[in-house]
């Protein structure tokens, strides 16, 4: 096992570990969701509350790790590996982070969900950034449209521009910090609809660019 996976997994055992140990003390139905305004707005039972994320994590890691030897393309996917790996890393201590806080909430540590998240959504994204020109074709990770996936070129091109506009967008979405409830969320999901619709259009025209010189 790869030192990265190692402390994923490590990531995810402790969350198990916490889980198991705050169950005693929590309450029968815990917040699960809030809105784009930092209100809770749904609720789950104890057990749910507390292992459901931790079940996620570690149904994300396991797929994390499969993905390299499920794709046809499994070689592209080597050359990037390491970049790949950390990745994975930042991913679960993402879903770490945002366990912790719906316990600390739950422990009546009050504080806004939504200025909270934000910073590590902002993570996110711009290892996202870090991660895309790094790629090469492949089936499942990156920006997957059929003119990328076809095309070596229009691949490259895409995630070359793809990962400076996913770094632009977790900078941007910092911005929400200086505002509250709805403004706040639309600085974060904002942004990564554009570059989401643009990668997707500037994939295309590339494309079409390739196709017509032959």
């Amino acid at each position: 096992m790869k030192t990265s996976e190692m402390i994923a997994l490590g990531i995810v055992a402790v969350s198990f570990i916490i889980a198991i140990n705050l169950y005693p003390d929590m309450p029968e139905e815990m917040p699960s969701h809030w809105n784009a305004a930092g209100e809770v707005d749904g609720y789950l039972p104890r057990i749910w509350g507390l292992f459901l994320m931790p079940l996620i994590a570690l149904g994300m890691l396991a797929l994390f790790m499969a993905l390299p030897r499920m794709t046809s393309l499994s070689m592209n996917i080597k050359s990037f590996r390491r970049e790949y790996e950390i990745f994975v890393v930042v991913i679960s201590g993402f879903m770490f982070y945002i366990y912790l806080l719906t316990l600390l909430w739950v422990l009546d540590l009050q504080f806004n969900m939504v200025h909270m998240i934000i910073p590590a959504f902002a993570v996110i994204f711009y290892c996202s950034g870090m991660l895309m020109p790094k790629t090469k074709r492949n089936n499942y990770i990156g920006i997957r449209t059929p003119w990328t996936l076809a095309s070596d070129g229009v691949w490259e091109k895409t995630h070359k521009l793809g990962g400076k506009m996913f770094k632009l967008a977790g900078l941007v979405s910092l911005v929400g910090l200086l505002f509250d409830g709805y403004f706040a969320f639309l600085f974060l999901i904002v942004p990564v609809i554009i570059v989401v619709i643009y990668a997707m259009v500037y994939s295309y025209i590339e494309y079409k660019k390739e196709r017509s010189k032959g």
